[in-house]
């Protein structure tokens, strides 16, 4: 029953089923659970990607074997991540820019930002380093599990308003680096 839950979680996810995000049943009191349980699954997965980045730049720039990071640490920083993204998306979602009928919590604020994460479970697919354009794949469809989720549990009328807090902090890095190469001469060879 569990099991059935938890696999019902990514695959609505995954398929970005409106009615999921809708139905108030999965943001009920299991589901901070479940959301917790994402969160490590998804830390723990992580590090295949990770793994094959470093073997690339390692190699790349010749700089031989790359130690990668502890799993406590991975973990701990997911974990911290996931909060910090919850605080962002919540702020500014329901503080700042609140429709007239948003009337949500940090909680399902939390449960929301978890869930949404599922596509990232995909990154087992990244074991080598010839895959790693797959990480942009996947991370796109998490920022549109992202915009869908946020648009639906904060009743907004339109998607451009949960577009632009999703996407915000990419833009203002973009911008950011942007401006850094701009101002200076770089070549890249």
């Amino acid at each position: 029953m569990i099991l059935s839950q938890f696999i019902n979680i990514y695959f609505k996810t995954l398929r970005l089923d409106k009615n999921f995000f809708n139905n108030k049943n999965n943001f009920g009191e299991a589901a901070i659970y479940f959301a917790i349980s994402i969160i490590l699954i998804n830390s723990l997965i992580s590090i295949i990607p990770n793994s094959a980045f470093l073997d690339f730049m390692g190699s790349y720039f010749g700089l031989g074997k790359v130690q990668g990071p502890s799993i406590k640490m991975v973990v701990f920083t997911s974990f911290i991540g996931w909060i910090i993204k919850t605080i962002y998306v919540h702020v500014v979602g329901v503080i700042i820019f609140p429709s007239k009928n948003t009337n949500c919590n940090f909680r399902k604020s939390l449960i929301l930002v978890a869930f949404v994460q599922t596509p990232l479970i995909l990154n087992i697919l990244i074991f080598d380093k010839s895959f790693l354009f797959l990480i942009l794949i996947t991370y796109i469809w998490y920022n549109i599990c992202l915009i869908v989720g946020i648009n639906i549990i904060y009743n907004y009328k339109n998607i451009f308003k949960s577009t632009l807090i999703a996407l915000a902090p990419l833009i203002i890095l973009f911008i950011y680096i942007i401006s850094n190469f701009a101002g200076n001469s770089v070549t890249l060879s």
